[in-house]
């Protein structure tokens, strides 16, 4: 006890030293013995349970944090480890001394870990105490994660994937209802962020010790000022006058909107990305015709993981509205990511698979989402991206009758706009008017998208009109243009003459191509229950659908027979 007494007693005169001691006074962090007296008064706090020793240690670290914080523009140590390491007594004894530990961590995250984020130490450290006071973080500053989210990812950006299970944990948190659409942007634009602190590093130097705020500090009052004329006059920042001071000093290009987007600290809300100025086209250029560096190839690959966590966070927790308020952004990302062919694969594939599971668990979003639906299905041409994207919604629609039954007008707008693109495809091959779009992509690829299109338009067409009646004869009309029109693809015409064929069998037609979890006031007597198939036996379903088998079925079968196995 002797011993343990005067330990400490040691370590708490080295507090008292280092704050008063003229030569550490201004940089604390720069005595090498600090950290080590911190840890270990630490450990005595927490195994002896003194509140006299706790209320002892207590002022001095405060001081020792305060004197850190306000020397971190001026020192040449890192403060990062030394600030941790007094955040976790603030939180582990907070309650002893009545010690609100919020505005510690806010500057911490403000003064420390925006310059040195960078440091792998440093970020290791900082993702592995976010790990250990996790739910302490959550329960009593639920706000803090959620804010300071576009610091962290460009933690885990810059960090990679060495960092990346211990960040995988911590990663829930940053989701709240305040972050959780601003988080949607930024979470797919990892690899832009990569592109961006490469740049910043390139032409301003190494980021550790280096807040990216003030690399940009000597330009940024005139880079507001430009900005905002920009948005009240509609002049561009580069309109200066002849006689102005031309060359920009700062050649991080900060001046571009795009990167006062990416490279900010603090959630501020949804911000629009400015996918088209000079900066982010000049940026993808060069990502493009260079070789990717290891950080960017470590990002292409962690961020769809990421985007895998954040969809099962807000399946879990996010309410309705929210998800609601997401798909437009879905759709309007799908066809704008980084260019790198498997990295928008494994994003695309999980954003459809996001939006359809929520249009299978709320319909009633096609009909709320009606206009950035019909305003997708208009871009069908454009690229790829956007056709799959309008195949998946065409798909959407009539599975799941236009947003249901209580929604009939969104139900016809929507099936007018199939029908528009459905007779915009019969007249003239619109995909392949669109060659600049498409780039080298064959004509036979052009010709198979476009009978894939035909394929899902006149398949939510029936189904559409199969949910809704009052749509049936124009339906007909629409599939019997299609049924006469023989266009090159037989498998179209096929299908709408087959449709045709199921409209004449109302009870069969239901079955078929009514919704998969139909309601008890839509199904019609005599109509199939698909989901009963693995055990009832039925012999009156139509034959042309077992494979096209011509003649009468040899034998009574189970749906079984004809569903896919699981």
């Amino acid at each position: 006890m002797v011993d343990r007494e005067r330990e400490w007693n040691f370590h708490l005169r080295s507090l008292s030293s280092s704050a008063r001691d003229s030569n550490f006074a201004n940089d604390p962090a720069s005595d090498p013995s600090l950290l080590n007296s911190v840890k270990k008064l630490h450990e005595f706090c927490k195994s002896d349970k003194s509140e006299d020793l706790i209320a002892r240690v207590y002022p001095q670290l405060n001081r020792i944090f305060q004197r850190s914080v306000s020397a971190i523009s001026q020192s040449r140590t890192s403060n990062g480890i030394l600030l941790l390491a007094i955040l976790q007594f603030f939180l582990d004894f907070g309650d002893v001394v009545l010690h609100d530990a919020d505005p510690n961590l806010r500057t911490f995250f403000r003064s420390c870990l925006s310059r040195e984020f960078a440091d792998p130490v440093v970020a290791e450290a900082t993702v592995d105490f976010l790990n250990t006071y996790k739910k302490k973080l959550l329960t009593s500053f639920p706000t803090l994660l959620p804010q300071f989210f576009p610091l962290l990812l460009k933690l885990i950006a810059w960090n990679g994937e060495k960092l990346e299970k211990s960040f995988l944990r911590v990663f829930p948190g940053l989701i709240s209802p305040g972050s959780f659409l601003p988080l949607f942007p930024s979470l797919v634009d990892i690899p832009i962020l990569v592109v961006a602190l490469e740049k910043v590093e390139r032409s301003s130097g190494p980021l550790i010790g280096n807040s990216i705020a003030s690399i940009q500090k000597s330009t940024a009052p005139e880079m507001l000022l430009a900005l905002m004329d920009e948005a009240y006059t509609g002049s561009t920042i580069g309109d200066e006058g002849a006689d102005s001071e031309s060359e920009d000093k700062n050649t991080i290009a900060v001046a571009d909107p795009l990167f006062l987007e990416l490279l900010k600290d603090e959630n501020d809300g949804l911000a629009e990305r400015h996918w088209t100025s000079p900066g982010m086209a000049a940026a993808l250029q060069a990502a493009i015709n260079t070789p990717q560096s290891d950080r960017l190839k470590q990002a292409l690959k962690m961020t769809p993981r990421l985007v895998d966590t954040y969809f099962s966070v807000a399946v879990r927790d996010m309410n309705n509205s929210l998800i609601c308020a997401l798909i437009p952004l879905l759709m309007t990302r799908h066809s704008t990511l980084f260019p790198d062919k498997i990295f928008s694969y494994e994003v695309q594939r999980r954003l459809l698979e996001f939006m359809l599971a929520a249009f299978h668990r709320s319909p009633n979003f096609i009909a709320l989402l009606k206009k950035p639906i019909v305003d997708r299905l208009g871009e069908a041409y454009d690229s790829p991206a956007k056709t799959e994207l309008a195949l998946q919604l065409c798909w959407a629609i009539g599975e799941h009758g236009g947003g249901g039954g209580s929604h009939k007008d969104a139900a016809r707008e929507l099936f007018e706009s199939l029908e528009l693109l459905l007779y915009e495809n019969l007249s003239s091959s619109r995909l392949g008017l669109r060659d600049s779009a498409l780039g080298s992509v064959s004509s036979t690829f052009r010709k198979s998208s476009q009978s894939r299109l035909l394929c899902f338009v006149v398949t939510a067409i029936a189904k559409l009109a199969t949910y809704h009646r009052e749509l049936q004869p124009r339906a007909r009309v629409s599939l019997a243009k299609v049924a006469r029109s023989r266009i090159s693809d037989v498998r179209v015409w096929r299908r709408a003459r087959d449709y045709l064929g199921l409209m004449n069998e109302p009870a069969i037609c239901s079955s078929v191509l009514g919704p998969s979890r139909p309601s008890s006031e839509y199904m019609p007597p005599g109509s199939v229950r698909w989901i009963e198939g693995g055990s009832k036996m039925i012999a009156h379903v139509p034959f042309y659908i077992l494979s096209e088998q011509e003649g009468p079925p040899f034998h009574d079968f189970s749906f079984s027979d004809i569903l896919p196995g699981k």
